[in-house]
């Protein structure tokens, strides 16, 4: 149905969707190829594919690019082995159907790296199907319809923001008028900047597909990966790829705005900006796969952020160009993914303390000061500049702030920040003892010793049993669980063992586990965060419980969506993916509980 909603066809219970990118931009597929979610030229832009929030009913044809197969029964998808390269092929009731290939173009030329901000789509037949094309890109969050012209081989969408060029060789009356037709011959569709294409669209299209794919297959062969999960580490770690804004190095929490942390609530954010904390987590995974590129590209980024510390506040989030301010807007006209509004633009966030974001920077850029591998190793300038952070961390340790959950409407000092204050002050004596500064190794370790004792002294309830989500309070936290990952505290240590059992009692839901027990400014969380799952792998394995940890994890992987992406959170009586896709924290959380978990190369080789 063309100018309707494609009710009950096209969406699913869950975050069915397709992640095609190229580090410059992305946009999001269906089961059937609806590109139904694209923000150009950048992550963060004005969406020209915006129906994914626009879904009350089904996904609408505004705001969608869809190649439609006249009586299509049934549909395959997946991506090429090691790469971003997304292949979904589409059959009717007696066999006919057409192949999609959908990618954006990154590859090596003339010396530098051809990312630009374009789609590319190639269709070929199987058989003599039937097919539709419904383009009908949006701007203004689709409020606004750009005007269309029409060249010799090339439709121009024109919006007061952007011009958008479709170059193709299928016929463009068919296009413009939505009309259905017989396809014989392979079509090909070049979406992207309104620029004039040099050559044969064909030869384009598929020097661009060869020459992505073996970009991608090179770049995948490098990594370190563990022995066992390796399909699932390569797909999380080539999403977390496509996450970065390598432009300037940003790394953005996640692709979209505004899909509910769960059903019928009003916890939708935008998620396409920088936030400092999971950018950290980002980089160290892709680390442990010996993928330091990303870190690099990353750590330029950081070093500008880093220099808003000499003012004495960092705030935890920026735009993927540096912007610092993010003012959060309702978008009223849309309904929102799966009618489940509001949909939201900026974050309020930017205006936060969390003071979490001082160790988040120090250990973001400590592995540079210890790495013989990079380009650009830490400088003494760098350490320099990374004692204003830890100046900071000092100052804030025991202050209130809003805590790495963002709690909009309290404040207190939040155990999760005070121990991200101590890993600033501990990795900066040990960068100083790298360089060489002993007076200023033994300064920062000094530091970091008085927020140990204060942490364990005052984030300890008696009456819990356990550490606690704040300096004083009684409220459990899944984020206590970082003690032993970021190295404050040894998981044989009797304290973190009984703080184990008492979140284990209390946050989780069979394998499931919470953010926290209380209740926040839109009441208490319904779904599990699929991080703090993870993070409860890390800690049953660190206690010895591996197989339970096993378990757990392999549980996990089964609630990836069919490509092997995980959003946010997860509804644990349905196993319905819910918050914003694909979420980098909880793909970190794949790559790490691999690694963590996974037998030895030394058991097959």
């Amino acid at each position: 149905m063309v100018d309707g909603r494609h009710v009950g066809r096209g969406l699913r219970a869950s975050l069915e969707l397709a992640l095609i990118g190229n580090c410059t931009i992305a946009a999001l597929a269906d089961r059937e190829a609806r590109i139904v979610w694209c923000c150009l030229p950048r992550f963060d832009a004005d969406p020209c594919f915006h129906a994914l929030l626009d879904s009350a009913d089904g996904y609408p044809a505004d705001g969608a690019f869809t190649i439609e197969l006249e009586g299509c029964a049934r549909s395959e998808q997946s991506y090429d082995p090691g790469t971003p390269i997304l292949r979904t092929t589409l059959y009717d009731a007696h066999g006919q159907g057409i192949e999609i290939v959908d990618f954006a173009p990154r590859f090596g030329d003339h010396g530098r790296l051809f990312r630009p901000a374009q789609l590319v789509r190639r269709v070929r037949p199987l058989g003599t199907p039937r097919i539709r094309i419904v383009l009908r890109p949006r701007h203004d969050w689709g409020a606004g319809m750009p005007v269309l012209t029409r060249g010799s081989n090339h439709l121009r969408f024109v919006s007061p923001s952007q011009v958008l060029r479709v170059t193709t060789n299928a016929p463009l009356t068919y296009i413009v008028d939505e009309t259905a037709f017989t396809l014989r011959e392979p079509v090909s569709f070049l979406l992207g900047p309104d620029e004039t294409l040099e050559g044969s669209l064909e030869e384009t299209t598929r020097r661009f597909e060869d020459e992505t794919s073996h970009h991608w297959r090179r770049w995948t062969r490098w990594l370190a990966v563990p022995l066992e999960w390796q399909e699932a580490v390569i797909r999380a770690a080539i999403t977390l790829k496509l996450c970065q804004y390598e432009d300037t190095g940003a790394i953005v929490a996640a692709l979209t705005t505004s899909i509910p942390e769960a059903p019928h609530t009003e916890r939708t954010w935008d998620y396409r900006y920088c936030w400092l904390r999971d950018a950290f987590f980002v980089v160290r995974a892709l680390n442990s796969l010996a993928e330091v590129g990303t870190m690099e590209n990353y750590l330029g980024w950081l070093h500008d952020v880093a220099r808003d510390a000499a003012d004495g506040h960092v705030q935890p989030l920026f735009g993927i160009g540096l912007e610092k301010h993010l003012p959060e807007r309702i978008v009223p006209h849309l309904a929102g993914y799966r009618g489940m509004g509001p949909v939201r633009v900026g974050n309020q966030a930017h205006e936060h303390f969390q003071h979490d974001v001082y160790g988040n920077i120090v250990l973001g850029a400590s592995q540079s000061f210890h790495d013989h591998r990079l380009f650009r190793p830490g400088t003494l300038a760098d350490f320099e500049a990374l004692e204003q952070v830890g100046d900071c961390a000092w100052r804030l340790h025991d202050q209130p702030d809003a805590g790495m959950w963002e709690l909009r409407t309290r404040a207190r000092v939040h155990t999760s920040s005070a121990l991200m204050c101590w890993a600033a002050c501990e990795r900066l004596a040990k960068i100083a003892t790298r360089l060489g500064r002993v007076p200023r190794a033994a300064h920062w370790a000094t530091r970091a010793e008085h927020i140990r004792r204060r942490i364990l002294e005052a984030a300890w309830s008696e009456r819990r049993g356990a550490f606690v989500e704040s300096f004083g309070g009684e409220e459990l936290d899944a984020s206590v669980l970082l003690m032993v990952e970021i190295g404050f505290i040894d998981a044989g240590d009797a304290r973190f063992e009984q703080t184990y059992a008492c979140l284990e009692r209390v946050l989780c839901d069979g394998p499931y586990m919470r953010r926290y027990e209380a209740a926040d400014d839109f009441g208490r969380p319904e779904t599990a965060f699929n991080v703090c799952t993870f993070w409860r792998v890390d800690a049953l394995a660190r206690l010895g419980r591996r197989d339970e940890a096993r378990e757990i994890f392999a549980t996990m992987l089964a609630h990836r969506n069919h490509v092997g992406l995980l959003s946010e959170d997860l509804a644990q009586t349905t196993g319905e993916l819910w918050g914003n896709f694909p979420q980098t924290y909880s793909m970190v959380g794949i790559i790490n509980g691999a690694v963590r978990l996974s037998r030895p190369w030394d058991d097959v080789v």
